[in-house]
């Protein structure tokens, strides 16, 4: 299946869009200014040593030091001037077994260290750090102060020892671990060797930095969305890569020369009048995947709605009446929303538990088939998956690993009017509210007057419907009530003023 990649870059924002069959099938959005500091490399100074929490704060040049558990930090530390060694019985410092010194007797303040992010800035809190390295490539994880050979456990134990035996032989003797990603299950022996060569001329800059730059100062930044592209999700269908901006495609291609020589071939500088994403109405695709509602070409629909805990999928036949008899009329439907809800996976990329309402089917070779349809699309997901299956109560399973915040998280927020319930109280229950809330102020104050201040169509109501309510109650608490209707107020706003 032939593949395209657009890329849609500009200073503030990069955007990245797989295209198959002139579909959109999966998007990416990075921001400049919300760039996240997981995976970036510094050399850090300590600041504090705090003997009782066990902890350190290192400057690493953010606004807030950062944090280092006694837990995170390796009993060797890689100052600029010292590799990790190994401890006495054969297990590197970073060993499970590895006893923990107090912290005390590894760090003192002024010195430097050589840490990573494990946790971005969060509040008040600083970043969280590691001092012991790891660099992630396409297929393999890198780790240079280990020598250990390790395998992804998602991937099953009998294929294990073969492909940890595999990545012994091509990593060889000169030094620091590998751990084979899920997604490199199925990679060959020239892909791994040069994930393998990329890794380790990262991490030999990362070192020569550590030797030139001054105390906290940044040695590796994890790769930006636009190097990410070629690590990440180029695969043997891509056909091209095309880039908008020419400043772009330059150091992009020099980045694929040194690191990726496969992926050279593929790029291509977009010069076209029309902006790339117009070529196959990927904003118009954006717009939708922030929608619940997904209209399934034969009339039939999805409603998606992403909760804290999971996301749910339910499946409806619609205006579909196509098929000979209402069986089949079904199957036809839930065959069509399993290859949808797959890429709308992939599109907003939803991750966590998902649960999928197809509509019910009374025969079993239809369940089966939409079950095996449903596999089917999502073995294209570039993201681990598992299905568990239909429940008792007919609901289909499954889970996508979370590899970023899903597209909605990243391009909006909570509504200002229902604060992210999805509803708001309806005009008259507003009104219900605001003559409650009178009758509690004037037992307990003695004003001259009750002013109502509320949105154009609470008032309206009191105006008209609402009008012998809200005479009724000036009648009881013997005050006037004035009106004054606000058009910058939602509908649940209002204000009771006291004059």
């Amino acid at each position: 299946m032939q593949q395209e990649i657009l890329i849609n870059w500009s200073p503030q924002e990069t955007r990245v869009a797989v295209v198959e069959h002139a579909a959109v099938q999966e998007l990416q959005v990075e921001r400049t200014l919300e760039r996240g500091l997981v995976g970036n490399v510094y050399l850090g100074k300590v600041a504090r040593v705090l003997p009782g929490m066990q902890s350190a704060f290192i400057d690493i040049g953010l606004e807030r030091a950062a944090f280092l558990h006694v837990a995170d930090l390796m009993s060797s530390i890689n100052s600029r001037h010292a590799e990790p060694e190994p401890l006495l019985n054969g297990t590197s410092a970073s060993s499970p077994g590895a006893s923990l010194q107090p912290i005390e007797k590894q760090l003192f303040e002024g010195q430097a260290v050589m840490v990573q992010v494990l946790k971005d800035p969060m509040g008040t809190k600083g970043a969280r750090l590691t001092a012991q390295i790891s660099i992630a490539g396409r297929l393999l994880v890198f780790l240079p102060q280990d020598n250990h050979i390790g395998v992804s456990q998602k991937i099953p134990l009998r294929q294990r020892e073969d492909l940890r035996q595999r990545l012994q032989s091509l990593a060889g003797e000169t030094g620091g671990g590998f751990i084979l990603r899920t997604n490199g299950e199925d990679a060959t022996d020239p892909e791994l060797a040069e994930d393998i060569a990329y890794l380790r001329k990262t991490w030999i800059r990362i070192k020569d930095a550590a030797l030139r730059l001054p105390a906290a100062s940044a040695l590796h930044q994890d790769l930006s969305l636009l190097q990410r592209v070629l690590r990440d999700m180029v695969l043997e269908t891509t056909q091209t890569i095309r880039i908008d901006s020419r400043e772009q495609f330059e150091k992009l291609k020099a980045f694929a020369v040194e690191f990726m020589p496969a992926t050279v071939p593929k790029l291509q500088l977009y010069s076209g009048e029309r902006p790339i994403f117009d070529l196959f109405n990927i904003d118009e695709e954006i717009a939708k995947a922030l929608g619940r509602r997904v209209d399934l070409k034969s009339g039939g629909y999805l409603v998606i709605d992403q909760t804290e805990a999971l996301t749910t999928v339910d499946v409806n036949t619609g205006g579909f009446v196509g098929a000979r008899n209402f069986d089949e009329t079904i199957y036809k439907t839930n065959l069509e929303a399993a290859q949808a809800i797959a890429r709308q996976l992939r599109l907003r990329n939803l991750g966590g538990i998902v649960i999928v309402d197809f509509i019910d089917m009374t025969k079993d070779n239809h369940r089966d088939a939409v079950l095996a349809e449903f596999k089917r699309q999502l073995a294209r997901d570039r993201i681990k998956t598992a299905v568990n299956g239909f429940s008792a109560l007919g609901l289909l399973e499954m889970t996508r690993k979370r590899t970023r915040e899903s597209l909605a998280h990243q391009l909006c927020e909570p509504c200002s009017a229902c604060v992210g319930k999805g509803v708001v109280k309806t005009a008259r229950s507003v009104t219900y509210d605001i003559l409650r809330e009178i009758l509690r102020e004037a037992r307990q104050f003695n004003p001259r007057e009750f002013r109502v201040v509320a949105s154009p169509k609470v008032i309206e109501l009191f105006l008209d419907e609402e009008s012998h309510h809200l005479a009724s109650l000036s009648g009881f608490i013997g005050k006037p009530i004035s009106l004054q209707a606000e058009a910058v107020m939602a509908q649940e706003q209002y204000d009771i003023v006291l004059l």
